[in-house]
């Protein structure tokens, strides 16, 4: 699928606009990570990249209510969701939210005691993404991010074609040897449960695709984006097995 085709990604942004997540997470996952990351200082600072909607912002702004976070996408109108999510949940005054490229992010070195990520490091490849944003953490700073892996080897040709446009899919030994080389120390991982894949994100896809249907009725630029998010949708529900997101931990 050419989501550099900005018709085509017109109709992407209007598949996702408004889902509880961008990507496979819930909050038992996140709570769990955050559990792992944990000992952090009393009042830690937080960078929270590509936030999305900002749903896991607000549960990481529960586990740490001390904490000051940044938050940022390059998505303006997910921004402003995000943004609306934090006001409406009172934590304005410790909870930013900024558009922002997270290939090019302005803030300061050494100013964040844990960085989080969730789904998005693979837009710039998890090494390049570890290595460039290694500077923006503090001495004993930890890092925490989800990515797509392979769970067993042999997947099918269709997944396997599907996923061919995730830069660098590979098993979870792969990842953690990347962040080795990337200077980190390995503190944890584990796999996120299918319920994380279903329950926040294609679930609440499936049914705004099924109305999308019926607004993009005879539409031939909009037909191969929602036929390509329906696949995704239903490979993942006979391949489960096959991939998934791990939480990978780590410490510089």
């Amino acid at each position: 699928m050419d989501f550099s085709n900005s018709a085509h990604r017109k109709v992407f942004f209007d598949v996702h606009n408004d889902l509880p997540r961008e990507g496979p997470g819930d909050r038992l996952s996140t709570e769990k990570a955050m559990s792992l990351v944990k000992p952090l200082p009393v009042s830690p600072a937080v960078l929270d990249i590509a936030c999305g909607p900002g749903m896991q912002t607000l549960h990481l702004a529960e586990q740490l209510p001390q904490a000051k976070l940044t938050c940022f996408d390059l998505h303006e109108p997910t921004v402003i969701e995000a943004r609306n999510r934090v006001t409406a949940a009172g934590l304005s005054d410790r909870v930013q939210v900024d558009v922002c490229d997270m290939k090019n992010i302005p803030y300061p070195d050494s100013s964040f005691d844990l960085i989080w990520c969730e789904g998005a490091a693979y837009n710039m490849g998890v090494e390049q993404a570890l290595t460039q944003w290694k500077r923006l953490l503090r001495s004993g700073g930890k890092i925490a991010l989800t990515e797509a892996v392979w769970l067993k080897p042999d997947p099918p040709e269709e997944l396997r074609t599907f996923w061919s446009a995730y830069p660098g899919m590979n098993g979870i030994e792969n990842r953690r040897e990347i962040f080795k080389r990337c200077g980190y120390s390995m503190l944890h991982d584990f796999v996120l449960p299918e319920n994380a894949w279903w329950d926040d994100y294609y679930t609440p896809m499936k049914a705004r695709l099924d109305s999308l249907c019926e607004k993009y009725k005879g539409d031939l630029i909009a037909k191969p984006v929602l036929d390509y998010s329906y696949l995704e949708i239903d490979l993942y529900r006979r391949y489960s097995d096959y991939y998934g997101y791990v939480f990978l931990i780590a410490t510089i």
